[in-house]
């Protein structure tokens, strides 16, 4: 038989588990789920209300209706209307370079002499040869003259005749070959005046003066660009081909703008000056090119830009700045505040953005009060302070304000 007394002693254990069980259980379902949370003990900024849970601080913008420009986006490149490595063509000792580096230069302007005693000798022997061929030009003619009258007189053969005659074309000839070589003298001789073929902007020179230069060096003298006009080649998808081809043809004149690398500042204003005739197959894409004056020359040869080109203008567009508009998986939606001060989920279709702003098609009416700041606390029902304007500062902590219940 088991002893009395042991079996009490169990039978109390086990009571004594149990009574702790249940304290435990009562605790954590009064601390845990039935007590609430105390109010912050500090002092709290005044837009916060007196009520708890705190309102939620936030910025709005009224949606309002207003002509939206609307802008294609691309990378473009800077490419100078003409460019000309300036190449000798004649050969020669290069006796002085006449333009500075980086220097403007006119059409016509001297660059470069080359040494032109050479083809001044050239050119006088050639003159030389031409006055001795004409003199004998001017005396065959003056025999074929005289034979012609004798000839008349049957004192001279046909035969005769014919010979001078031939002769007389013989030396015309010469005289034809000789004034050729003479002009082409001239023009070597003038080829050792290196002139700028267009008006623009030198590069570094790559050959200095005292070296002997010749036709066929590539490197050439210095590179010239042309950069005012200038224009930029861009390209656009094969998807907004119409929205461009349509007002081009038209003879609308299209707007476009090359910004900075950081698209922070505008370089240039141009317009839509051309378009490619074939669209690439390889990216599906289509060249353009427009032209800018650059009278402040603040685009440079090759340099990368960013391009907005602005192929139209929506009228009485609803508007909200994009920063307002979130993405979830219930799709694009914004916030609104009511006339209770209550946070609203409404669902937007988006139409083109401008810039920093954004065209609603369906979901909002103008006058909207669409919250741009202090989206990160709000959720569906979350009581709101409009707050504008700059909330004062206070000495008292305001970081463990909660976040609103969702």
């Amino acid at each position: 038989m088991s002893d009395p007394s042991s079996f009490r002693s169990r039978a109390l254990r086990w009571f004594l588990y149990a009574v702790v069980a249940a304290v435990l259980a009562f605790a954590t379902w009064h601390f845990g789920f039935s007590s609430k949370p105390e109010r912050p003990r500090y002092p709290q900024p005044a837009w916060a209300g007196t009520e708890y849970p705190l309102r939620v601080p936030v910025r709005t913008v009224a949606a309002k209706l207003e002509a939206l420009p609307v802008y294609l986006k691309a990378i473009g490149s800077v490419t100078p209307l003409n460019t000309v490595t300036v190449k000798p063509q004649v050969d020669g000792q290069l006796l002085r370079v006449v333009f500075e580096e980086g220097q403007r230069v006119k059409q016509g302007d001297l660059l470069a002499e080359i040494d032109p005693a050479p083809y001044r000798i050239r050119l006088a022997q050639a003159e030389g040869q031409l006055r001795q061929n004409v003199a004998r030009l001017e005396s065959a003619r003056s025999d074929l003259e005289r034979i012609r009258n004798l000839y008349t007189q049957n004192l001279v053969t046909q035969q005769q005749l014919d010979i001078q005659q031939a002769l007389v074309a013989e030396r015309e000839g010469a005289v034809a070959a000789d004034q050729a070589e003479v002009d082409d003298a001239r023009l070597q001789l003038a080829y050792t005046r290196v002139e700028a073929p267009l008006s623009g902007r030198v590069g570094l020179r790559r050959v200095d003066a005292g070296n002997l230069v010749r036709q066929n060096d590539a490197n050439g003298i210095v590179v010239l660009s042309q950069i005012r006009p200038i224009s930029v080649t861009f390209t656009i998808p094969e998807v907004e081909l119409a929205s461009v081809v349509e007002p081009f043809r038209a003879g609308e004149p299209l707007v476009v703008e090359a910004w900075n690398r950081n698209e922070t500042a505008i370089l240039a204003t141009g317009l839509l000056k051309t378009l490619d005739n074939q669209i690439d197959p390889a990216t599906g894409t289509l060249r353009l090119k427009a032209e800018f004056t650059n009278d402040d020359e603040r685009l440079f040869p090759n340099q990368f830009v960013n391009v907005r080109m602005r192929v139209r203008t929506i009228e009485d567009a609803l508007v909200i700045p994009s920063a307002a508009v979130q993405f979830g998986s219930r799709g694009t939606y914004v916030y609104i505040v009511d006339e209770n001060n209550k946070a609203t989920i409404r669902d937007v279709i988006l139409g083109p953005v401008s810039g920093t702003q954004q065209a609603i098609t369906k979901g909002l009416q103008p006058g909207d009060a669409v919250v741009l700041e202090g989206l990160d606390r709000l959720r569906e029902g979350s009581n709101v302070v409009i707050s504008n304007e700059t909330a004062p500062s206070s000495s008292a902590p305001t970081a463990a304000i909660p976040a609103a219940a969702p």
